[in-house]
């Protein structure tokens, strides 16, 4: 029988402390009643000997030494799961916040899901089409992979996440068997209306499920939320067989909470005061997607962090790149130009791209179009470094080409519409028709049977 503690031995910002605690473990969830009435949920962050630290979801406001009881519930933070979460909103904690009654379900899954065992992972193949010709085209996302989205602040990384629920389509997926998971930690709340109407207005928001926690919840939420949105897409995914597509905005928002609650519970601090295991706790998140052998459904994961200063050394964005397989990098310099998206091609990349592209996935001239561009983009930077030196005119007329080629990479591929959705025959297409601006002898990363099919020879120049 679990016993109930009447005294707290002290309030240190979102966390109690009590002494003289047996028989409790980590991670168990509390409950925590105010005055002998309001009754809020609370979780075991820490045990030394005999003095046990519990962060409270709701915040410890009105809560004192001497008018709070606790109550070990013996048992992990656990959510309700079925399928009637899709089209719901709850908060960081699981409870629904859209005006809707709490899911009904004899299946209650503990939040605290471990990584995928390296020995159960298959393989991730196959594309996501995202309508992106950018992403869909040099830095393309695999069913089952985790590929993060480098941010500034400021730049419209909310739309880009938006967009991308919106218009993801997965090949053999219908809208019976494929789910969109939303966790966004620490946003403003004209940023989680925006999702929220944005999906309701793209008839997507029925096979969308969110878990949103707002700038003005308890911080300790921002610790939970992601955890809630893996725990459902695991769900959906291998309970269910549905491929899911789930995105954590913002995980710069997550880390800064973390080390809020490291430095409640006096750690010691590591880079930039962030805690030591800041690089395991990121993992214990982005290592739960994936795919499983045996099982049909999938976990695709695009965690969305802003970088402090636009520093990409940054600790998050640091740890963050060394656990995922790729990153795409937004560009303050193209969204100074009005581009939109303002994806910086040449530091993006995706590692298991060459793995779920090709004649059986995409076309076959995918991989060897992706290495023209990136090339034939890399040679611009440089061009467009000597033209600042010598001036634009007093450059040779291929080295011309190569800047008109820039201008119209990122003036007509890279820009698009927020509602813009190319399909990947279009976007290949699309690569091959600017690509045509350069004479074929530049073009040394394509194979000559290539260039004979889709090279455009009658191309205005």
């Amino acid at each position: 029988m679990k016993k109930e503690y009447l005294k707290l031995h002290e309030i240190s910002g979102p966390l109690i402390v009590l002494s003289h605690v047996d028989d409790a473990a980590y991670g168990e969830t509390v409950s925590i009643k105010i005055d002998n009435e309001e009754k809020r949920i609370g979780k075991v962050i820490k045990i030394e000997g005999d003095k046990v630290i519990v962060q409270v979801f709701e915040g410890t406001s009105g809560i004192s030494t001497d008018n709070a009881s606790v109550k070990f519930l013996g048992q992990p933070l656990s959510i309700p799961l079925s399928k009637d979460i899709l089209g719901r909103t709850f908060n960081g904690i699981g409870n629904p916040i859209d005006g809707g009654l709490q899911i009904l379900s004899a299946n209650k899954v503990n939040i605290n899901g471990r990584p995928i065992n390296p020995v159960s992972r298959k393989y991730p193949r196959n594309f996501i089409q995202t309508g992106i010709s950018a992403i869909d085209a040099l830095m393309t996302l695999i069913r089952g992979q985790k590929l993060p989205i480098f941010s500034g602040n400021g730049l419209n990384h909310n739309q880009l996440a938006a967009q991308i629920v919106k218009q993801a389509k997965i090949k053999g997926a219908t809208r019976d068997n494929f789910a969109v998971v939303f966790g966004a930690m620490g946003v403003r709340h004209d940023d989680a209306d925006y999702f929220i109407k944005g999906f309701e207005r793209s008839g997507v928001l029925d096979h969308v499920v969110m878990y949103i926690n707002k700038a003005d919840d308890p911080i300790i939420e921002r610790i939970s939320a992601p955890r809630c949105a893996l725990t459902a897409a695991e769900y959906l995914a291998f309970k269910q067989d549905m491929h899911v597509l789930v995105v954590l905005t913002d995980m710069t928002s997550y880390a800064e909470a973390l080390r809020e609650i490291s430095s409640a519970k006096e750690e010691v601090p590591s880079r930039k005061g962030y805690p030591g295991y800041l690089y395991s706790d990121l993992s214990t998140l982005y290592e739960r997607a994936g795919m499983l052998e045996g099982k049909e459904g999938t976990v695709t994961l695009i965690p969305i962090l802003t970088m402090p200063n636009d520093d990409i050394t940054h600790p998050v964005p640091d740890l963050t790149g060394y656990i995922t397989e790729g990153q795409i990098v937004l560009s303050r310099d193209l969204n100074q130009k009005g581009l939109y998206p303002p994806i910086d091609i040449l530091p993006s990349l995706s590692r298991l791209m060459k793995d779920g592209i090709g004649k059986e996935y995409t076309r076959e001239d995918h991989a060897d179009l992706q290495s023209q561009l990136f090339s034939s983009y890399a040679k611009v930077q440089d061009i467009r470094g000597l033209a600042q030196i010598i001036g634009e005119d007093d450059l040779s007329e291929t080295d011309k080409l190569y800047l008109k080629f820039g201008r119209e990479l990122e003036n007509k591929f890279i820009n698009q519409g927020e509602n813009e959705n190319r399909s990947i025959i279009e976007t290949l297409d699309l690569g091959w028709n600017i690509l045509s601006i350069l004479p074929v002898t530049e073009l040394d990363r394509l194979k000559s049977d290539l260039i004979e099919k889709y090279y455009v020879y009658d191309r205005e120049r």
